[in-house]
């Protein structure tokens, strides 16, 4: 077969499995979630809700709380967002969805009371092919940190505390 369907005669199709070169979908319905939670985060439930059928490649992101910054011991965090970050979060996500047209994403953003191990940022990015599903991740992590109004309060070993992203 050279790309055609025999049975409905449609387009060829291109890398991605798609005519013309783009998703039928939305950017939109291609974000498939983008939120802030106080709950847990799960790197596998973002994975399996990303994936699609046109999907060849889902690379998954974890920002995990690490016991040390800078030299110091860290015992925990605390994420605070502005009232806006929820909404700065969707937008950022939309913007890239509508850059990069075959592509899937999910990713949520912890708010409130992290303990070392937990996941702070999981983002999830599928497409046909690993180089977008990479650069798009990487665009979409970066685009956070820059963009969504989220501060980190660090706790350390010694009783001190730091504000991160103010």
């Amino acid at each position: 077969m050279t790309g055609m369907s025999e049975a409905s005669g449609d387009a060829p199709l291109n890398r991605e499995g798609l005519s013309g070169g783009h998703s039928q979908d939305s950017a939109e319905d291609r974000v498939v979630a983008a939120f802030l939670s106080e709950e847990t985060l799960d790197p596998a439930r973002a994975e399996a809700e990303a994936w699609s059928q046109r999907a060849g490649a889902v690379v998954v992101f974890s920002g995990i709380v690490r016991n040390h910054d800078a030299g110091q011991p860290v015992q925990k965090l605390n994420y605070t967002a502005h009232p806006s970050a929820e909404r700065r979060l969707q937008e950022v996500a939309l913007e890239l969805a509508s850059r990069y047209e075959s592509i899937r994403l999910w990713v949520g953003h912890r708010v409130g009371a992290l303990e070392i191990g937990d996941h702070a940022l999981v983002a999830a990015v599928a497409s046909g092919h690993r180089q977008e599903a990479f650069a798009a991740c990487a665009e979409l992590v970066e685009e956070i940190k820059a963009e969504v109004p989220i501060w980190k309060e660090q706790f350390f070993a010694d009783g001190t505390r730091e504000w991160v992203g103010l």
